[in-house]
């Protein structure tokens, strides 16, 4: 619930870009990121989820000022 408030004190237009800037490991470039969770992370939150284009499982850590 933490990480869900953390993620949603983020303007949209920069959740919207942090999630169409995930570096995908199979396709070696930026993906969208797609049916993924948020969760706590020391840093921030922690999006977790599979690349649009191929499927593969990708994250990417959104650190955050406190």
């Amino acid at each position: 619930m933490e990480a869900n408030k953390k993620w949603l004190s983020i303007p949209m237009d920069t959740r919207k870009q942090l999630i169409s800037n995930v570096f995908c490991s199979n396709c070696l470039d930026a993906v969208t990121i797609e049916d993924f969770i948020i969760v706590d992370h020391p840093s921030g939150v922690l999006l977790e989820g599979k690349c649009k284009d191929c499927g593969n499982k990708v994250a990417r850590v959104v650190e955050l000022e406190e």
